[in-house]
Order: C-alpha cells, then structure tokens, then sequence
C-alpha cells in the first residue's frame, strides 16, 4: 500500500459520512410533514454503503475504500392520526405524518459526525506523519 492511499481511503469515508448527515438534516426537517394519503407521506431515507474490497485477496494491499451503493426509503408504514378538522385530511377525516424517528435520527447525526472526525483526524496524522518523515531528511 502506497502511504498516499490513506487520503483516499479517508476521503472516501469521508464523503461517505457527508452524505449520511445530509440525509440525516433532510429526515429531520422533514419529520413532521403531513400529507392527505400514505403515498405522498415523507419517507425516512437512508444510505446504504459497502467496503470496496477490489485488493483483499492481495497481501500486499488489503485496502478498501467506502462506496456508497444508494439511498433507500424505510418502507415503515406512516403515522395514521384521526384529525378530521384538519385541511389536508382525507374523506375519512386521516391525515399521515411522516416515518421519521426523530430519536434515531439524532442518535445517526453524531454517529456520521463522530466518524467524520475520525476520517480529518487520520488524514491530519498521515499528513504530520509525511512532514515529519520529510524532516529527518534534512
């Protein structure tokens, strides 16, 4: 493994967890959304990622990077409330908020942000590691 590999392979990680909090920011501000039908009701979406293991067989470079395969809709079923009185309810007086769990979504933005800084932190100590490697050179 070359020592310019790690930038790829964190970047990735990085990118990777970029992604999960923007979906995150989506999900949440999305939580509570209405609609008048179980179709139209926003669905909580979420990323879904796979090692790239293209050299795992080689001993020499058994690196992989993150690559982000797509983004799925929680086929969960929207939150039924009774609300006759309200604009957007259906003839039979439902409205459907979203599938969002507010909770869990919470609990996903500091796990991507936390792993997130780990990803800086490892480029920032390759980097440290490659001046200081440059300095005893000198």
């Amino acid at each position: 493994m070359t020592a310019l590999r790690i930038f790829d392979i964190a970047g990735s990680g990085m990118n990777a967890q970029s992604l999960r909090l923007n979906l995150v920011a989506s999900n949440i501000s999305n939580a509570n959304s209405i609609s008048s039908s179980a179709a139209e009701a926003y669905k909580s979406r979420q990323p879904v990622f796979a090692a790239e293991l293209k050299n795992a067989m080689n001993k020499h470079d058994a690196t992989s990077k993150v690559n982000v395969l797509g983004v799925i809709e929680s086929q969960d079923a929207p939150v039924m409330e009774y609300s006759p009185g309200h604009p957007m309810a259906d003839k039979d007086g439902y409205i459907f908020k979203s599938n969002v769990n507010t909770v869990e979504e919470m609990a996903n933005m500091m796990s991507a942000s936390r792993s997130y800084q780990n990803n800086v932190e490892v480029l920032n100590t390759a980097k440290q590691m490659m001046l200081q490697t440059l300095k005893m050179g000198q």
